[in-house]
């Protein structure tokens, strides 16, 4: 019976697997999306889940909580500067996995987990570089067409 067994293995002693799940869920929250394998995505999502619900409390306690869990002092600047308030009005389900195929080494089914609206954050910045490109073209235009009048 596997009664109250919380963790996959995932063939790892408990140092191993702490630090892999760790480095995992520091580089979910720093680049908000990361190809591994379906497991190792599985085994993460409950703890960036339970990172960013840290993240919304936002107190002294709960900041110390996510630094000596997380890696990087840069990643626990991001999870409560940015993503905490991202995922404020949110109730859980921050996370998405998407199956992407099987990996052409060994065949390991492969995976993404991402960070729930951070497409949508990366195509307004697309956007917005594109509107400033756009209206910098346009000036450029403007200032040769008014030295040609000249």
């Amino acid at each position: 019976m596997r009664h109250r067994v919380g963790t996959k293995k995932l063939k790892r002693d408990v140092g191993a697997r702490k630090a892999l799940l760790r480095g995992l869920t520091t580089s979910v929250i720093l680049q908000e999306r990361v190809i591994t394998t379906v497991p190792k995505a599985k085994a993460v999502k409950p703890l960036v889940e339970h990172m960013i619900t840290l993240a919304k409390r936002d107190t002294l306690h709960t900041r110390r909580q996510a630094a000596a869990f997380l890696d990087t002092p840069a990643s626990v600047k991001k999870l409560f500067d940015t993503l905490g308030t991202r995922f404020g009005q949110r109730n859980g389900g921050y996370t998405r996995i998407v199956r992407i195929g099987p990996r052409k080494g060994d065949g390991a089914e492969q995976a993404m987990i991402e960070l729930v609206g951070s497409e949508l954050v990366k195509r307004a910045a697309d956007r917005a570089k594109r509107k400033e490109e756009r209206l910098k073209a346009q000036r450029e235009g403007r200032e040769h067409e008014e030295e040609e009048g000249e």
